[in-house]
């Protein structure tokens, strides 16, 4: 009888394991958790909610012509960030834009605060929020297209080997009021390093120079960050791009208007003295220090269209070298043959002999052969006043204090 008891209550037991076990599981199966195991065992409780509501993106999904000073974010009410990719679509280019989470997770930023104009942003976003459940984010923007661009025109051009006095100068294609925004977004270095300077004449150029003649050999790198700068207001830059050049062997040549001659000088040592003529009583030539701008076998040179009035015309002036915008060269005469080491007769100019058509073996043509855009050529007892520091690439008249005045960060 106790046999028949004892198996009685262990069916009992059994019958009682089964039922609470049944229970548990028909309560799991009313249990919701995105991301959990099976049957969301161990799993928070409740409906996720939408993916807004945990990332939150800035500018918004959507928005259009979203200016540069808006700032792009990505924040979290709580929980934290698994992955942030942000591509910047611009130009027919897609560039991963860098950024970084913040300590606690919660936020992203780029690191470049300020936003590209004219471009496409896509935004993907991967987090956890505080119950560990995952959401993912797509959101899309695009930024202000403007009206008004600028750019900077660059002296020397890319990958040229200039001269020892070569200044780096940039005539923007715009006024510029923002200069300082403007002076931040290029940079000039040098190999081997020195230290080198900005100054502004008037609101579309900036000049670059180190304080004395660049040493021969040195790289320089000119950098322009120009794009979406703005420079005025409503006027935003268009460049992004780099230009190099090298400093070749060093030339300064010092023509002496009283004597008539030229001394030729390459790394300190005399090349050759030539016979040249300057500037007549009525129109000397500037005293200073000019650089070659440009060289030219053959050019038209007409008083008209540098102030005169009609004194003259040549069609094939040869072996021209422009030392400054108001229009100073030093050139061959080939019609003045008697002139040059005795007197002076041109209209500014500095004369060397030559003949028609240009030789290579005359003075002109010899020391044309010789030269290099940048290289350093200064006049001395002239009639006339110091050529100015903005005529040309002149700045190297200007001490080195005045210059560095002229910078707008200091």
């Amino acid at each position: 009888m106790r046999h028949v008891q004892g198996n009685a209550r262990r069916a009992a037991a059994a019958l009682a394991a089964v039922m609470t076990w049944v229970g548990l599981l028909a309560g799991a199966a009313g249990c919701t958790s995105e991301g959990s195991g099976p049957l969301g065992i161990g799993g928070p409780v409740g409906k996720p909610p939408a993916p807004e509501d945990v990332i939150r993106v800035t500018p918004g999904d959507g928005g259009k012509a979203v200016r540069p000073a808006e700032r792009l974010r990505v924040r979290l009410p709580g929980g934290r960030l698994e992955k942030v990719s942000v591509v910047r679509s611009q130009d027919a280019q897609d560039t991963p834009v860098p950024g970084r989470v913040s300590a606690d997770g919660l936020s992203w930023e780029p690191d470049d605060k300020r936003l590209a104009l004219a471009a496409k942003y896509t935004v993907d976003v991967v987090a956890l929020d505080t119950h560990g459940r995952r959401s993912a984010r797509h959101s899309t923007f695009t930024t202000y297209v403007p009206d008004k661009r600028f750019i900077g025109y660059v002296t020397p051009e890319n990958r040229s080997v200039v001269g020892t006095g070569m200044i780096v100068s940039l005539a923007f294609s715009h006024d510029i009021t923002d200069r300082a925004a403007v002076q931040r977004a290029v940079r000039v270095t040098a190999e081997p390093p020195v230290e080198i300077s900005a100054h502004w004449f008037g609101k579309n150029r900036l000049d670059f120079r180190p304080e004395r003649y660049w040493k021969p050999g040195t790289e320089v790198t000119v950098d322009l960050g120009l794009r979406d700068v703005e420079g005025a207001p409503g006027v935003y830059g268009l460049q992004r791009k780099t230009v190099t050049f090298t400093v070749g062997r060093s030339q300064v040549s010092l023509v002496d208007a009283a004597k008539h001659t030229m001394e030729v000088r390459r790394d300190g040592d005399l090349l050759a003295t030539v016979p040249i003529t300057a500037g007549a009583p009525d129109h000397p030539t500037y005293n200073g220090k000019m650089v070659v701008m440009d060289m030219l076998e053959v050019t038209r040179m007409n008083s008209q269209t540098v102030g005169f009035g009609g004194e003259y015309d040549i069609p094939d002036v040869p072996h021209a070298m422009k030392l400054t915008d108001s229009g100073t060269f030093l050139h061959g005469n080939y019609w003045a043959p008697t002139a040059p080491g005795q007197v002076n007769v041109s209209h500014g100019c500095v004369g060397l002999k030559d003949v028609k058509g240009g030789g290579s073996d005359t003075p002109a043509g010899w020391f044309f052969d010789r030269s290099l855009i940048g290289d350093v050529i200064e006049v001395v007892n002239s009639k006339d006043k110091t050529v100015s520091p903005d005529n040309g690439l002149s700045g190297w008249n200007m001490a080195w204090n005045a210059w560095k005045a002229g910078s707008v960060l200091k």
